[in-house]
């Protein structure tokens, strides 16, 4: 089994960096957005092609190679005790052939980011790396919400004293039972379209699924290949994050429970995880406990690191 490794928590001084993997980045927002994270005493770099745009695809932050250019500069520069992704959108996966993942996590130190920073989280938490499925630095909604924003702050920080991750808004149980294992997964579209990939990496342990803007048949569709690949033959346990902007929430919701339920693994819905302003920081990588009677999800942090 691949030993788990917690980053060195943050502390006021640090100097962290922002990169953006993905989708074009709109620098109003980001300089808004990055005013809480120096409230916190970090110092922030932004790299040179997070807001470059590129030549020909709007939608892109920068070209593929000066994307991952900048991810790996600020990775293994010793100056940063942090990468913190701008946004997500699309682009990550153009640019993971241009990344290595064994050279990266030798260097361990937290990562930020979440929806198509899937794409990265799913690599890194294969090779034992904990990462932070999170607030990006140009969330300025997501930041602007308190108690996310102090989630974020305390998994980074103060690692230890979180002890519930479902906390404060809660969840609701689908499937009685308790799980432990790895929490692995993130962003439902970006799962489904890793496998057969040479990053995919099938979960052990509880997994977190959360999306934005999907209709009912496309969430069934997605859930419905993962089951096909043998996606869930080693999951202990599932976190149904926010669905949000779906067509139908109620439609969403159904199908979830009809395509997952039938596992009998321990299921809780409702988690403030994911595209909804208040979405709580969760530690990919790490092992967790879930009790879905109690709603809860405990963080289960190696004495050593979490108090390093």
């Amino acid at each position: 089994m691949t030993s788990v490794v917690v980053p060195e928590r943050l502390r006021s001084g640090d100097r962290i960096a922002v990169v953006a993997p993905s989708g074009r980045v709109q620098g109003e927002r980001l300089d808004v957005a990055l005013e809480y994270l120096k409230e916190w005493g970090l110092e922030v770099e932004v790299m040179p092609s997070v807001l470059a745009g590129h030549e020909r695809f709007a939608y892109l932050a920068a070209e593929d190679k000066a994307r991952a250019a900048d991810l790996r500069d600020a990775w293994l520069d010793d100056r940063f005790a942090a990468v913190f992704c701008a946004r997500g959108g699309y682009g990550v996966q153009r640019m993971l052939e241009l990344v290595d993942f064994d050279e990266l996590v030798a260097v361990p130190k937290w990562f930020v980011g979440f929806s198509d920073i899937t794409a990265l989280h799913e690599p890194l938490n294969a090779r034992g790396l904990v990462t932070v499925h999170g607030p990006m630095a140009a969330a300025v909604e997501q930041l602007g919400v308190e108690e996310g924003r102090t989630r974020l702050h305390d998994l980074l920080f103060e690692p230890a004293s979180v002890t519930d991750l479902f906390a404060p808004r809660g969840a609701r149980t689908l499937v009685d039972g308790v799980a432990e294992g790895v929490l692995r997964g993130g962003n439902l579209a970006l799962l489904a379209t890793s496998i057969g990939t040479p990053t995919y990496a099938a979960p052990a342990g509880v997994v977190v699924l959360e999306d934005v803007s999907e209709q009912g048949y496309r969430i069934d569709r997605m859930l419905t290949q993962l089951l096909r690949s043998g996606w869930f033959d080693r999951v202990t346990g599932i976190v149904v994050g926010d669905f949000s902007e779906s067509d139908d929430q109620g439609l969403a919701a159904d199908v979830v429970l009809e395509r997952l339920e039938p596992l009998g693994l321990p299921m809780v819905a409702g988690a403030a995880i994911g595209h909804e302003d208040l979405n709580l920081a969760v530690p990919l990588g790490l092992p967790v406990r879930l009790d879905a009677a109690a709603a809860t999800l405990t963080p289960l942090w190696p004495g050593a690191a979490a108090g390093s």
